[in-house]
């Protein structure tokens, strides 16, 4: 087995791969409907002797041609997305910077400038819904049609289905929106994950006897799961932790509830972390967030919740 190491690029004139494999795609959180493809890919390229490529974008389109009221929050940053990509053993990335004068090449001028005089693609994998170029117009039918002109073969992959649901990354953005981690989870192959640095609190976890290190996180456009508490894994300097996490505004003790924040409270733990780097993983939900009438009916519920989160963690 080859040594991989990702060879990035932010043009298609500058990849020297050979044969190359390639697929396009937004590829927001590498989910397994993701992996499908790349595992296609590594498949076709060690029986060609070629190399694998993926295209991409950056930033997300609709983050350049939406507007105020078409917000997209993205399951993965930039460097999220490249360390997905590598840890599945691709050899090549390719970053085109999205404008919208990039918005503007059709989907012709996209295959014949970039698939094929640039990359010279020798395959090409798609996904069972990719569309490209202007107002998304190619897609599979159309690269079929260039396959024999330019001398590439494409293929199609077909969904993945996981309890009925189609693996994409809207769908998964969806299940995240609506707190249900363990089906986003399973559609993503791996735990949903937001990182980020500790920042200074009002430490009133600690007055309660749950303190928390509160989260600034990495990426404004990085989504955040639902309001209410979670059970987590947390790392911090190559460790790894329990936690039970709390998304939202602290309505029992914030007298004004708009002060929205993620706070962790990191099971039998007790280190200054103040300005260090942390990673959360979102195992699943325990429960919604809500006003008690006074804090010792809120550190019952903690209690409760810590049960909760070993009990989760543990299985």
């Amino acid at each position: 087995m080859k040594n991989n190491q990702l060879k990035i690029y932010q043009d298609a004139n500058s990849v020297k791969a050979i044969n190359p494999v390639v697929t396009i795609g937004i590829f927001d959180g590498i989910h397994l409907g993701h992996i499908k493809i790349l595992e296609r890919l590594k498949k076709i390229a060690s029986r060609t002797g070629g190399e694998t490529v993926v295209v991409t974008l950056w930033p997300h389109p609709r983050l350049v041609l939406g507007n105020s009221r078409d917000e997209i929050h993205l399951l993965s940053t930039l460097d999220e997305k490249i360390g997905l990509i590598e840890k599945s053993g691709i050899d090549n990335m390719i970053i085109l910077p999205f404008t919208r004068d990039f918005a503007d090449i059709s989907y012709d001028e996209f295959i014949r400038n970039y698939l094929v005089d640039g990359i010279k693609a020798k395959s090409i994998i798609v996904g069972y819904n990719h569309h490209f170029g202007k107002d998304r117009k190619g897609g599979f039918e159309q690269l079929k049609v260039n396959a024999d002109k330019f001398g590439f073969s494409v293929e199609r992959q077909t969904p993945v289905i996981i309890e009925n649901k189609t693996v994409s990354s809207s769908v998964i953005r969806q299940l995240i929106m609506d707190g249900d981690m363990v089906l986003a989870n399973k559609l993503l192959g791996y735990y949903y994950a937001v990182k980020g640095k500790v920042i200074e609190g009002k430490r009133i976890g600690k007055q309660l006897g749950f303190p928390t290190a509160n989260i600034g996180v990495n990426g404004e456009n990085k989504l955040i799961p639902f309001t209410g508490v979670y059970a987590v894994k947390v790392e911090i300097e190559n460790r790894w932790h329990n936690g039970m996490l709390n998304i939202g505004v602290r309505p029992t003790i914030e007298e004004q509830v708009h002060n929205f924040t993620i706070e962790v409270h990191i099971l039998d733990f007790n280190e200054d972390i103040y300005g260090k780097d942390i990673r959360l993983q979102f195992v699943e939900r325990i429960r919604d967030e809500k006003k008690f009438n006074n804090a010792d009916e809120l550190i019952e519920q903690l209690k409760r919740d810590r049960i909760e989160t070993n009990l989760i963690l543990g299985k």
